[in-house]
């Protein structure tokens, strides 16, 4: 039986596609079947594994409850990751989905036989808690946070925490949250170092052991529509995403 895990957080410019594709890619990499679906209206994580963003069925389609998320997974040109693909259309689902009672379970409705087909399913959220982060996490079995390292940073956790607890205690009892990841973290700043002591300090069991560092070759690589594990497998962000990968299926 497979695990869905939401890569989650309202700030925007946190690594979350970037995480969720590198995660996706790696767990891939190691032989399992792994799912990447896009929620994002930007479709970067689509882009990110060499997909075009104007493909059909789409994660919109699923929402409007036209195909189940199982149906819409495509293959990407790497072995055992499938994905499945966002369109500019997905922001209407942002207006659509709050006029429907109940349009908080539409993407759990719509899952199909995810968990038989995929070990891992990872849900990329948008930068908000709007109806398409809510959809993600209540679908969702573990939320994954990416926290950079910066001065607003708890402020933000504080926010997606309270929603975290709602989904808890309204539509998903069994929703747990399988880790905060440090982000973009320069070691040489005395800030990325202060950010860190602090998100430790106050959330000394949820936090990954690996943290993730600003480098060229994370950023540069969807331009080439390819997970930096691909595009540059021997970079320090590459090393650190497989590193992250194996934490995060220990805690499946």
């Amino acid at each position: 039986m497979g695990t869905v895990f939401a890569i989650a957080n309202q700030k925007g410019g946190v690594g979350k596609t970037t995480t969720a594709v590198n995660v996706a890619a790696s767990i891939a990499d190691a032989g399992f079947e792994t799912l990447l679906v896009d929620l994002d209206p930007q479709c970067n994580a689509t882009v990110a594994v060499g997909l075009a963003k104007d493909l059909e069925p789409s994660s919109y389609d699923c929402l409007a409850g036209e195909t189940t998320i199982a149906d819409a997974a495509r293959p990407t040109p790497f072995d055992n990751l499938a994905c499945v693909p966002a369109t500019p259309d997905l922001a209407g689902a942002t207006v659509e989905l709050p006029r429907i009672d109940g349009s908080e379970t539409t993407l759990r409705e719509q899952m199909g036989p995810v968990r038989d087909r995929f070990l891992f399913t990872i849900l990329d959220c948008p930068p908000s808690l709007g109806p398409l982060t809510v959809n993600a996490l209540v679908a969702a079995d573990r939320v994954l946070v990416p926290v950079q390292t910066e001065y607003f940073a708890l402020e933000g956790l504080a926010g997606l925490l309270d929603t975290l607890a709602l989904v808890q205690r309204e539509l998903n009892p069994g929703l747990t949250v399988a880790g905060m990841v440090l982000t973009m973290h320069d070691g040489r700043t005395r800030l990325a170092q202060d950010v860190e002591r602090e998100v430790r300090e106050h959330f000394p069991d949820l936090v990954f052991d690996t943290v993730i560092p600003r480098n060229v070759r994370v950023g540069e690589a969807p331009s080439y529509g390819l997970p930096v594990v691909r595009h540059a497998p021997r970079s320090a962000g590459s090393a650190a995403y497989l590193k992250l990968a194996k934490e995060v299926a220990a805690r499946a």
